[in-house]
């Protein structure tokens, strides 16, 4: 019998286009997931490229690799440098379902 051979799953492999990275990013958001949304954010710097990442934001690649991993708790003041290196923009809008006129 043959062995089927098998990979880990890397979202960043799959993340090719702008529209991916924010529609994974955005989904990453509205759970409300602190740990989510910091592993969104590495996966999306991973397919980009985390050693340019680095060097846009001025951290370094293994203190970011930390940060924006599942387990990170990366300061907010990180979080907006890494969305502005992707060429992203984090924005507000109400949770409550608008009630039609």
């Amino acid at each position: 019998m043959k062995k089927e051979k098998t990979s880990a799953w890397d979202a960043a492999d799959h993340l090719k286009t702008e529209a991916d990275m924010e529609a994974y990013l955005e989904v990453a958001l509205e759970e409300n997931d602190p740990g989510l949304i910091a592993a969104a954010l590495g996966d999306i710097a991973r397919a980009k490229g985390m050693t340019l990442i680095a060097k846009k934001t001025g951290l370094g690649r293994e203190s970011l690799y930390k940060a924006l991993s599942a387990q990170g708790n990366p300061e907010l003041s990180t979080v907006l440098k890494v969305v502005k290196a992707l060429g992203l923009q984090l924005q507000v809008r109400s949770g409550k379902t608008r009630k039609a006129a």
